[in-house]
């Protein structure tokens, strides 16, 4: 091969070679690109739904848990964990209603990650034991479940546009607090028509039965009596014994309750022996309480929820 050769094949490699790195450069620039832009993580759908209602176009907002499924039990994959230790702001119910999550998210506090728990923020109330209804084990404990009460989701979804504005870089603060006041309008209407639609309820039958105690929050804010839940607990993970439900159907036979109100996203096994310990005369009721449904299928927001279920109470307990 002549030099002359030799040297337009060197620069023919050369050539190459630049061109490759120009494309590999471009191709990474445009994926950095992708990971630029903000993001939230939420552990639960419920938060999900309201933390997505604040943030808008602002960031993308990832959520973890699946609709239908169990907040206490619900766990993470190792793409889901890494997620947590990406985000610019975490936020969780806390409380200990997301049992398999909290080392995850404690581990993305660790490493530098803003998280944010509603619950904690959301006054929250305590269990109370005994004649009030509650689980003997867990009594001053405090209740997880505060979404029942769109009053404290009013307070906690401003909270969360504090958070992002504080921790999520990029975002337009005016439009999130924009995003904030139009939701905080919606959660007032809800709270009105929940006041509206449970007045038909007379006082003598204003009280509730569930599956586990899961409306604390709801019957401290629209006047009702726990009268107690087949699973004597604030977790799904507990079950109950022959001498709970025994205890249970007692106080259903005392305050005159033949309702039972079963989370739709739990098998109804345990309302259904209640219904065999009083002798079938029990109406059970699914409600949507600790996770939203896919679109569409009754319970597709926070908003679709809490209408759903103050409607099926409504005619629950007035037998309408």
């Amino acid at each position: 091969m002549s030099a002359r050769a030799r040297a337009a094949r060197v620069r023919a490699l050369l050539l190459n070679l630049v061109t490759f790195v120009v494309v590999a450069g471009t191709a990474a620039g445009c994926a950095g690109g992708g990971d630029a832009r903000p993001r939230v993580v939420v552990t639960t759908n419920i938060l999900g739904d309201i933390t997505r209602e604040i943030v808008g176009d602002e960031a993308d907002v990832s959520v973890l848990m699946k609709p239908n499924a169990d907040p206490h039990s619900f766990g993470l994959s190792a793409v889901q964990a890494a997620e947590l230790e990406n985000a610019d702001l975490v936020v969780h119910n806390g409380l200990g209603l997301e049992e398999n999550v909290l080392r995850h998210v404690e581990a993305a506090r660790a490493s530098g990650v803003a998280t944010f728990a509603a619950g904690e923020a959301a006054d929250p109330l305590t269990f109370h034991a005994g004649e009030e209804g509650g689980p003997d084990d867990e009594a001053g404990e405090p209740d997880p479940h505060f979404w029942t009460d769109p009053d404290r989701v009013r307070k906690v979804a401003g909270l969360i546009a504090d958070q992002v504005v504080e921790h999520v870089e990029g975002v337009d603060e005016q439009a999130v607090r924009d995003n904030a006041e139009h939701y905080d309008g919606r959660l007032a209407d809800l709270t009105t028509w929940m006041e509206k639609s449970f007045a038909v309820i007379p006082e003598h039958r204003r009280a509730l039965v569930t599956n586990h105690h899961v409306f604390g929050y709801l019957a401290d804010r629209f006047g009702f009596r726990v009268i107690g839940a087949v699973i004597p607990s604030g977790t799904t993970l507990a079950s109950p014994s022959s001498s709970d439900l025994r205890s249970l159907t007692q106080a259903m036979e005392e305050a005159e309750v033949r309702t039972v109100f079963a989370d739709s996203s739990q098998p109804t096994r345990l309302a259904e022996v209640l219904r065999q310990e009083m002798g079938g005369d029990v109406d059970v009721v699914p409600l949507y309480s600790e996770s939203l449904t896919e679109k569409g299928k009754g319970a597709g927001t926070y908003l679709d929820m809490m209408r759903a279920n103050t409607s099926a109470m409504a005619e629950g307990l007035t037998g309408d």
